[in-house]
């Protein structure tokens, strides 16, 4: 039986992605900073719950999801160094931890998103494209967790790389949205033109373990839907499908006023493309977004 080691095995994605690394076979260890929390959770039941990588001796594969939730909250300089420190301080402990393996593992599979390529308007965007603007907080954070995780590259580890969109499922941003459109208060943030870039959660996990199985896949993934809509589109149709009204809208100086620098994320979005993952035979179960809405809200 293979062995995986999982940070964020506790989050939305790694708890989605564990069923079928149980299916497949693995022998599951989570890496979390409060195993303690989860050990009496009955989904956890079978699985190694450990809170420091010493305690683990051998990994045929590991994927790093960790990462603070970013969450629509204002961005202070104490919680953006929160979230570098989840992403970045812990890519490296891993690639620290692997390279004093004596035997190293087969795969390395770690996050990154979509803000790497910063704001870009109406730019398709596929793995080959340039990194945006440094000045952007986004960026300069996916920039070094992903410099972060290369290193594995010269210990021989097969790695990837996985640039995440948006993750529709029954945790995160579509619940958030959820709540203001059933009241019907939903409507589209500042002009409405801005890009969104989405994936199911179901395409999300079963695209990891496209990587993890496909062993002759490296490098740059984008895990979004190839076909990505504008906010205005996403507006609609979800309304659309709650049967709601979507009159409503916020101003981009109203939401720069509440939300301060996370406001930028939402006001310009990234129009991404898969195209690597295309490339590799990976199918989609869910390639348009009132398909993914539909099968999530109704």
């Amino acid at each position: 039986m293979q062995s995986v080691i999982i940070t964020g095995g506790t989050g939305f994605i790694g708890r989605n992605l564990i069923p079928l690394l149980q299916k497949a076979n693995y022998q599951i260890t989570v890496l979390s900073r409060t195993p303690e929390k989860y050990k009496q959770d009955s989904f956890y039941k079978n699985i190694n719950l450990i809170n420091q990588l010493s305690q683990v001796d051998k990994a045929d594969l590991v994927i790093n999801l960790t990462g603070e939730n970013l969450s629509n909250r204002r961005w202070s300089q104490k919680f953006k160094h929160k979230i570098q420190q989840s992403r970045i301080q812990t890519t490296r402990k891993l690639v620290d931890w692997m390279q004093q393996l004596e035997q190293k593992p087969q795969t390395f599979i770690s996050g990154s998103a979509i803000g790497y390529y910063g704001a870009r308007g109406d730019e398709v965007l596929n793995e080959g494209s340039k990194a945006g603007n440094e000045h952007e907080f986004q960026v300069r954070l996916c920039k070094n967790w992903e410099a972060s995780a290369q290193k594995a590259v010269s210990l021989g580890i097969r790695s990837c790389i996985i640039r995440t969109g948006i993750v529709l499922g029954n945790q995160g941003a579509l619940q958030q949205m959820l709540t203001p459109f059933k009241f019907g208060l939903g409507g589209k943030l500042g002009s409405g033109k801005q890009f969104f870039s989405w994936i199911h959660i179901q395409d999300q996990v079963n695209a990891i373990m496209h990587l993890v199985q496909q062993q002759h896949l490296t490098g740059v993934f984008n895990l979004t839907a190839p076909n990505p809509v504008t906010n205005q589109q996403l507006t609609k149709t979800l309304g659309k499908i709650l049967k709601r009204p979507t009159f409503a809208s916020m101003p981009s100086i109203a939401l720069k006023i509440i939300m301060g620098e996370m406001a930028d994320i939402l006001l310009t979005g990234q129009r991404v493309i898969p195209d690597k993952l295309l490339g590799s035979g990976f199918n989609f179960h869910f390639s348009e977004l009132d398909q993914a809405l539909e099968n999530l809200v109704i």
